[in-house]
């Protein structure tokens, strides 16, 4: 029994950050009390703190593990290849956001189960229950910390780790293995409506290509036809698809007329890049969401066979993000109740089940890339099927 100022009793025997009414509404000025007061409250705080703090302990810790083992794992090839202390540093700062990405969904199921459990093991979440919260109302902090997992996840995926992959994947062909020759023989592309390039031979590292032509074509028919000996890149172009062209041939064609003109040289904007030529590992990690729809369109446009892979990770992430709200879910279902066995049968589930999320996100995005699946069903389907297990557990934990 505890006693107010005037010395009167209270039944009340928990001391809890924030109670909140049967009906819902706050016991701190009730439901016409201010809109921070409201959403951002003792309790939302508290149980926020937990939340984040130990998701970001979680990912600080493996993550430092993830740097420590792979270092070891490569410091003979770094020393081999004389890799450079600052570029050392860099590639790992790029390291880090893009693993950290990478395993969030994991990390926030198992912080929500680990947190969690220990608060249901110390009768934390009995006492909260006491006071007339309800199951729903103790969710509403872990879908905010959710949010914030899933803006920042969001970010880093769509602007942060694509700018720092360049650098990364360059250092990794640089430093980790050794760099094979970039060379494309025979290689035919659409680089606008009507407009086919071909060019016999290109070296990737010299930026110059070899016998190239140019054919334009109006109502299937052919309007004009260049041929170039040599054709080379300009990397300090102020504009992208910058090139440069040596012992130019331009034939006119006009009905039953031809016009031939020839020129030593020529600079031309052709839509067409370096790395349209080779099928770079892992290009997609290297766009942002403008390059992708950019490059998407340009592929599309060409006709080419591997645009899936970059049509799923464009739908990946905006999918990815929303992992955070339906783990978050799921980990509070399945460990919010005290239980005899401790926290472990509760992270054995949420291992289980957060694996099988990993793997459905694998095997639907191979469905899409090797067969007719749609490229955003398969981003969304693991989010799909797992929102209704997350659904099916909520009613359940209501009762």
């Amino acid at each position: 029994m505890l006693k107010d100022k005037e010395g009167n009793k209270s039944s009340n025997s928990h001391s809890l950050p924030y109670r909140e009414g049967r009906d819902g509404s706050s016991l701190f000025g009730g439901r016409g009390g201010s809109f921070f007061r409201h959403f951002f409250s003792r309790f939302d705080r508290y149980i926020i703190a937990k939340f984040l703090g130990t998701y970001f302990f979680s990912i600080i810790l493996i993550i430092s593990i993830a740097v420590v083992f792979d270092f070891s794992e490569h410091s003979d090839k770094f020393t081999m290849y004389h890799a450079p202390a600052a570029g050392l540093f860099k590639y790992y700062l790029n390291f880090i956001p893009f693993y950290t990405n990478l395993f969030s969904a994991l990390f926030v199921f198992i912080a929500v189960i680990f947190f969690t459990s220990k608060l249901a093991e110390n009768s934390e979440i009995i006492a909260m229950m006491s006071t007339g919260i309800s199951f729903s109302r103790l969710l509403r902090p872990y879908l905010f910390s959710s949010a914030i997992i899933a803006l920042m996840s969001y970010y880093l995926g769509s602007e942060v780790i694509p700018r720092g992959s360049v650098k990364r994947i360059e250092f990794e062909m640089r430093y980790k293995q050794k760099k094979k020759p970039q060379i494309a023989e025979h290689m035919q592309l659409q680089v606008d409506t009507g407009v086919i390039a071909y060019l016999d031979y290109f070296d990737g590292d010299r930026k110059t290509g070899y016998r190239f032509s140019l054919d334009k074509f109006q109502k299937k028919s052919l309007v004009s036809h260049l041929t170039a000996q040599r054709i080379v890149y300009d990397t300090l172009a102020d504009e992208r698809f910058h090139w440069k062209l040596h012992d130019v041939k331009i034939r006119t064609l006009q009905g039953l007329r031809e016009e031939i003109t020839t020129k030593s040289f020529i600079d031309s904007v052709i839509i067409m890049e370096p790395g349209d030529f080779f099928a770079i590992e892992n290009q997609q990690q290297a766009l942002t969401n403008r390059e992708l729809l950019d490059y998407i369109e340009r592929q599309q446009l060409r006709g080419s066979s591997n645009v899936k892979v970059f049509q799923v990770e464009y739908h990946k992430r905006f999918a990815d993000p929303f992992a955070a709200f339906i783990l978050s879910t799921i980990g509070l279902c399945l460990s919010f109740r005290k239980r005899k066995g401790g926290m472990g049968a509760a992270l054995g589930t949420g291992l289980a089940l957060s694996a099988g999320y990993i793997m459905l996100q694998t095997v639907s995005s191979t469905f899409a890339i090797n067969s007719d699946w749609p490229p955003i069903l398969a981003a969304w389907l693991p989010n799909i099927l797992f929102t209704i297990v997350a659904l099916i557990l909520y009613r359940r934990a209501q009762r």
